[in-house]
């Protein structure tokens, strides 16, 4: 079983990505969102128990996953500091059932992030869409660095196109295509 471990900071471009890549692969996408959309129906966003459930319901997901040997590509935001011992859970969870992680950095500038953070489909996900919130995570959290303890394949998404950005990730962990 393979994770593709696709982080970066909001409107970077995570699920485009990982659309396209699911597509050429037909590895399975768990976009982080629906986790945030179920357990946001009942709890108020961002409160211990939200987090809480939201960390053990990806966390089930994946365990499934690799139990029933099924590949996955899983988006996530990745804070460095604050989300590092839950990423080393999820790599050791993943490795003690002889799957591998294969961790993607999307990443573009700044000013791109606060131009696409404004999308409709950003809205229409009920994804973070606002300038103002967007600054003001980025001075509270680090969003632009890499996952400590695995190497990450890096990609600036304002050069490649979602599709050349799968190929690409595609071609480094040599996934198979999609038959």
């Amino acid at each position: 079983m393979r994770l593709i471990f696709v982080y970066g900071p909001p409107a970077v471009g995570k699920l485009t990505v990982a659309r396209e890549l699911s597509k050429y692969t037909g590895f399975k996408l768990f976009h982080n969102h629906i986790s945030i959309q179920e357990v946001g129906s009942i709890f108020d966003f961002g409160t211990p128990i939200f987090w809480q459930l939201v960390g053990k319901f990806r966390k089930e997901m994946i365990k499934a996953a690799v139990e029933e040997d099924i590949n996955t590509i899983f988006t996530m935001v990745y804070a460095k500091g604050p989300d590092d011992k839950y990423v080393e859970n999820i790599r050791n969870l993943v490795e003690s059932k002889r799957g591998r992680v294969c961790f993607v950095r999307l990443h573009c500038n700044k000013e791109e992030l606060l131009r696409r953070v404004k999308t409709r489909s950003r809205r229409e996900w009920g994804k973070l869409n606002s300038i103002n919130e967007l600054e003001d995570l980025l001075r509270k959290y680090y969003l632009f660095g890499r996952v400590t303890g695995g190497r990450s394949l890096s990609i600036d998404t304002s050069i490649l196109t979602p599709r050349e950005a799968a190929l690409k990730i595609a071609s480094h962990y040599e996934l198979p295509k999609k038959k």
